[in-house]
Order: C-alpha cells, then structure tokens, then sequence
C-alpha cells in the first residue's frame, strides 16, 4: 500500500509515531516512511538497470543499507513538525510532505556511508559498513587492484548518490510550488551545514583541537542542524509558519539536537554493541573529540596530568577492551559522564520551555515533548 492511501491521520498519536508495535492496523510513521523509500527506489529501477554492470548490485545494496532499521528520527521530526504547525494529516498535501519528510533519510544514508570511511568504521546496525562489503566482494571475486580502495570508492559513490537522490525524492515529492519554494533555502542550508559539520569533526581530530567549544560547534552543525532542527524547519516551511513558530522549532531543535549528540556521545563510549550495533568504545578508536572526553580531558589537565596523558596518548588508537574499559574508568572519575548528563537536562529542559511558549497546535507540542525525552534519554 503506498503513501497516497495509507491512512496518514494515524501518524498524529504517538505510538504510531515512535513505538515499533503500535496497535494493531494503526501503521507506525516508521513504516510509511519505509514505504515512500521503496516506492522512490522503485522508482528509480529502470534507470539503474539501463546502465547495467555490476551498476543495479551496487545500488540494491544501497538500498538494502537505508531500508535496514533506523529510528527515522529526522522524517517523524519533520513530519511532527508539519502537524505542529498546522498541517492537515487528512489533506491534500499529506502524502508530499510525508515523501519530502522521508527524503531526509538519503540524506543520513549518505552521511553515514561516508562517516564510516573517515572513522574507518567496520559495523553499523550489526552489519559490515558498505566500505567494507565492497572491499569484501573485490576479495571475494578474485579482482585485480586493492580491495580496500575499491570499497572505499564505491562507498563514496553510493553515499554521493544517495545525496542525489534526496534531492530527487524532496523535488518529486508532491508538494505543491509555493511549499517547494519555502522548502528550498532550508534544505539547501541543512545540507551545508552538514557538511561543514563534518569537516569541522575531521579537521578538530587531525589539528587535535581540544576544547569543549569546538566539539560543541561540531555538535551543532553535524548533527543538531540536520537531525532535529532542520527536519522541523523543514516541516514548517511545507506547512507555511509563521516566522515566530518556526524561530521556536529552530530554538527547540538545535537545543534537542545536541542533546541527542551528547547521548550518541555516551553510547560511542559506554554502549553495549549488541544494542547500538557498534563495537564498544568506536568513538575513542576513532579519535573524536567528543564533548565527553573534551571535559574529560579539561579536568585531567587541572587535577590529574597522569590520566591527561593517558587520554592524549590512546585516542584514535587501535585500543583493546581493556584499554577501553580502563578509559571508561578515568572519564567517569573526571566526572566527564555526570557533566554530560547534565548538559543533556539542562538542554532538553531548556528546550522544551521553549516549545511550550510556542504557537504549535497541542498535539504537536505533545508529540514534540515525548520525542525529545525519546531521543535524549534512548539506548541506541
């Protein structure tokens, strides 16, 4: 059943929206979103096909990738957004802002294929990251050259189509010209911003720029613009709010946004893989310099230069469980993790005085109220 006729009414409770088994014949956002990607991926088959080759292999397992889990946290941002600011789930424009809402998807399939290239990532959602199948099938087949930089190449191409193609989707999506032309600068600024993100987080490992403020900047833009703030702009601009509301939404969003990035933070660093789907303690072999271990690292140079030293010496390194585990010990003795968790309340209750204040409708506040406590406080 596509998105056209899908009851989309059902969306505005939140079980449908956040829960993985809501009642029965009341579909969860989720799976619409699921949908609107199948059918834009269907849609694209016979291009794909034409070009031939190895081309539509390479392509499914792009789309195997963006279709395997994930909360779907920038779509149900987005689409909640639209309700909150007045769009009707039973209008006309339903069914295009649930498929330009579901676009963001491809936006964050091309940012984690790339990620997992910089951060030399192995796994993600318990799978090989693309790099890796990639480099695994040239192995496999016997094929000439290096299998690594084959994976790598390959992955960036799919992540740069990906990126392509949410362009197409958010174009094609339905919405009518006045909505599209709001939509524009919004979708044109996320992607730059995540972008710019992005570069500040491999520039800040390499220049080993250690203060709290720059991880915090990287925060801002790699993730909170395009994860919380953005979706919801995103979502007003297809509703049509007022400058006031959607000034709420970006107050909202950006404090949210690096809340979640303050949790994703922790779980890099405490997570248990068989729940986040990564191995424990990625983050610190990867050498980011999260706010985490920036506080951690402020408060070893004031207190303990012996455990500053350590720290400096083992991030971005291939580090062993034990080191891992023994890294887990001095950042919560720096107190590195309660800082944390009081920034992530400081942020979420901050923000969520914000919305309240706001013009958006009741169910939209209530839905954005439950999903920022969703968000800030998961386990993956």
């Amino acid at each position: 059943m596509g998105p056209d006729v899908v009851p989309l009414h059902v969306a505005i409770t939140l079980e449908a929206v956040l829960s993985p088994r809501p009642a029965p014949s009341v579909p969860p956002l989720t799976d619409l979103v699921e949908a609107s990607l199948r059918e834009f991926f269907a849609s694209r088959a016979d291009t794909v096909r034409s070009v031939g080759g190895g081309y539509p292999d390479a392509v499914a397992a792009l789309e195997s990738f963006v279709l395997r889990g994930g909360k779907r946290v920038r779509p149900v941002f987005a689409w909640t957004g639209w309700l909150g600011a007045g769009g009707d789930p039973d209008g006309p424009q339903a069914a295009a802002a649930l498929r330009a809402a579901s676009s963001l998807e491809l936006v964050q399939a091309c940012a984690l294929v790339h990620d997992d290239i910089i951060d030399a990532s192995t796994t993600r959602r318990g799978f090989p990251t693309v790099h890796v199948e990639f480099a695994g099938r040239h192995r496999a087949n016997g094929w000439n050259g290096d299998a690594t930089g084959f994976g790598h190449g390959v992955a960036i191409l799919l992540g740069d189509l990906a990126l392509a193609w949410a362009d197409d989707m958010i174009r094609d999506s339905g919405l009518d010209p006045t909505a599209s032309a709001r939509v524009s600068p919004v979708w044109s600024a996320m992607r730059t911003e995540v972008l710019g993100g992005q570069f500040l987080d491999i520039t800040g490992e390499v220049s080993a720029d250690e203060s709290v403020e720059a991880a915090l900047r990287v925060n801002r833009f790699k993730t909170a613009a395009y994860t919380i703030e953005r979706p919801l702009h995103l979502g007003a601009a297809i509703a049509g709010a007022d400058a006031a509301l959607v000034d709420a939404y970006r107050r909202f969003g950006t404090d949210i946004g690096i809340a979640f990035q303050l949790r994703d933070d922790l779980l890099g660093v405490f997570g248990d893989p068989e729940v986040t789907g990564k191995p424990s303690g990625d983050d610190l072999r990867a050498g980011k310099r999260t706010v985490l271990f920036a506080v951690a690292l402020a408060r070893a140079d004031a207190t303990d230069p012996a455990a500053a030293a350590v720290l400096r010496d083992a991030i971005g390194t291939d580090l062993s469980e034990t080191q891992v585990e023994r890294l887990r010990s001095i950042i919560t003795e720096l107190g590195a993790v309660d800082d944390a968790e009081r920034r992530i309340t400081d942020l979420t209750d901050n923000a969520l005085a914000v919305l309240d204040a706001s013009t958006a409708t009741d169910d939209g506040k209530r839905l954005l109220r439950e999903m920022a406590v969703a968000v800030t406080r998961r386990n993956a």
